[in-house]
């Protein structure tokens, strides 16, 4: 089992900046691949970024590419995701999530992994 706690959101104007963190505990989380999705209002959860935890193999939608970074502190267990120059079509909730890192990493999917409680992101134009 592997439990994911997201935090770092929050509202700001377009064209600012926000860090979300994601905290993760429970089974060795090398084994995973780790990415970030998000929802906004109405629409379906898509992908943003993913990576595997030594670091490599980092991704990013094109929506995002250029704009946001994802990073790990291993240490901390802890996967991060800086958003910078932010868009009001940024808007949503954003989720942290663990798979199987040919899941994660390659297909940019969640299938049989975990998610976090997910985490308000909101863009003021």
């Amino acid at each position: 089992q592997v439990q994911l706690i997201e935090s770092g959101g929050g509202l700001v104007q377009a064209g600012g900046s926000l860090r979300l963190s994601c905290l993760g505990s429970g089974r060795t989380l090398s084994r995973y691949g780790m990415g970030w999705f998000r929802q906004p209002p109405g629409k379906e959860r898509e992908f943003v970024a993913a990576m595997r935890w030594t670091g490599d193999g980092t991704s990013y939608a094109d929506s995002v590419k250029g704009r946001f970074t994802m990073s790990r502190d291993n240490a901390k267990s802890t996967v991060y995701l800086q958003m910078d120059n932010l868009k009001p079509e940024d808007t949503a909730v954003y989720y942290c999530a663990a798979d199987l890192i040919h899941t994660m990493v390659v297909l940019k999917k969640v299938t049989s992994g975990y998610w976090g409680q997910g985490t308000q992101v909101t863009v003021s134009s």
